[in-house]
């Protein structure tokens, strides 16, 4: 489909310099950048974690900005006829395809550019504040209730349904939903939260995606999302979420829902955050007991008894998951409101810096990952990620597929217990086919070598 686009949402004009920019695809251009984020939006709903595959596909797909006195519109030729509607784009698709443009537009301003190192951590976290307020996504006047949602984006449709009922109950309790912004269990909370809403005939919801640009072609947006970010990278996507998000639900997923638990864990075990209230739930329907015990029993052996208890488990009761999320969010009002913190932004956490910088994965990086037991929890909770990292990489981004295509699979070296425990969920997520989609077949993109 060809189509001429006007502004929706954000972001009516540009400078000169800006549009130049977007033009060029040279060293500081962002024109293949723009281009790979707007066809994923533009591919909204569709359920392919195949970078390539999509990129082949919409070979033809073409951007361009158009100058006007009055503004910019977007050119697109040969753009994906899902996004289009009696020949005419969907609403809500032009919100996101402008949204995408504003987050380039800025990350590209110097700001926020990808694989620019900061001097400091504070420095990062004020890029990350600086792109959400950019966004218009923080909000002042709103007591504590965005729940982030966390989970894999290849699930079963018994965990998918069991998302969408825990969604509908957080939705019930006024409470907004954040998540990856892709399908599976990044899409059934959303959906089950526009139920709840509407019940309660809450008419501004909040769903908001956050992504990043080497994995949004291989999670599309799904079509509830009616707030969409594009982070620099996946460490300050992350940080985002910690952020923004008051607390968290983790479903069922594969080597990125571990990323982001491990992400979060080395962050509360950090002595700085000992008393930092952030309600998390792990939860799923009866059938994934099993995968939550793994997962359980992996966080207890490689970082010990403390972190289990920032967690608590709860079994096919998407009620009681709402429930304890409703609670614990007043123990944060309570909690930033006695030291005059933000609700919007998460100031006093502490990140550290391993779970700032960007980690650059390639065989070398991942094979020099100290992934050896006798170090501070939140430090090798911080290599573990990396590794975690890097397995997706390998598994659905683009640069990381190469590596692997063209060196083989990348080797991670540990000691025999943490790399037991490696080994174990590693082996877990094949055998439950989380690695991928449905009715593909999966290739280990890693080796483990575990040494005494």
């Amino acid at each position: 489909m060809d189509a001429i686009v006007t502004p929706e949402g954000s972001l009516e004009i540009l400078s000169q310099r800006e549009v130049a920019r977007l033009r060029s695809s040279g060293e500081g251009g962002l024109q293949d950048i723009f281009r790979r984020c707007a066809l994923a939006v533009l591919n909204s709903g569709a359920e392919d974690d195949d970078v390539r595959e999509v990129m082949r596909r919409h070979a033809e797909f073409e951007i361009a900005i158009v100058e006007l006195d009055r503004g910019v519109q977007l050119a697109l030729r040969n753009a994906p006829d899902s996004a289009f509607v009696d020949g005419t784009m969907i609403r809500g698709v032009r919100e996101l395809l402008f949204a995408v443009l504003r987050d380039i537009v800025y990350i590209g301003s110097g700001v926020a550019r990808p694989g620019r190192r900061l001097a400091t951590g504070e420095d990062i976290t004020d890029m990350v504040f600086q792109v959400l307020r950019n966004a218009r996504v923080l909000k002042t006047q709103q007591d504590p209730n965005l729940v982030v949602c966390w989970g894999g984006h290849s699930i079963s449709r018994t965990e998918y349904d069991y998302t969408k009922l825990v969604g509908y109950h957080l939705g019930l309790r006024g409470l907004d939903v954040c998540t990856g912004c892709g399908a599976g269990a990044m899409k059934g909370p959303m959906k089950g939260a526009t139920i709840g809403h509407s019940k309660q005939r809450i008419r501004n919801g909040l769903y908001l995606g956050i992504s990043e640009p080497s994995i949004i072609a291989a999670e599309s947006p799904n079509p509830i999302v009616n707030q969409l970010v594009i982070m620099p990278d996946i460490e300050k996507r992350l940080e985002a979420f910690v952020r923004v998000g008051h607390g968290i639900v983790v479903f069922p997923g594969g080597v990125g829902t571990a990323e982001e638990i491990l992400y979060l864990l080395g962050v509360l075990l950090h002595p700085d955050n000992a008393d930092q209230p952030m309600p998390l739930v792990f939860t799923g329907p009866p059938e994934s007991e099993s995968y939550f015990r793994m997962i359980d029993e992996f966080v207890v052996g490689t970082l010990g008894d403390a972190a289990r208890e920032r967690y608590r488990i709860v079994i096919g009761d998407a009620d009681e998951v709402a429930r304890v999320m409703k609670e614990g969010l007043g123990e944060v009002k309570a909690f930033r409101h006695a030291r005059e913190d933000a609700y919007y932004f998460n100031w006093r956490l502490n990140v550290d810096a391993p779970f700032q910088q960007p980690f650059e994965v390639s065989h070398a990086s991942m094979a020099a990952l100290d992934l050896h037991a006798g170090q501070p929890p939140h430090e090798l909770a911080a290599n573990l990620r990396r590794a975690f990292s890097g397995v997706v990489a390998g598994n659905i981004r683009e640069q990381g597929r190469a590596l692997v295509e063209r060196d083989g699979p990348f080797e991670l070296r540990g000691d025999r217990v943490i790399g037991k425990a490696l080994d174990t969920v590693l082996r877990r997520f094949v055998a439950e086919r989380r690695m991928t989609l449905p009715g593909r077949e999966y290739t280990p993109c890693y080796r483990l070598d575990a040494v005494s």
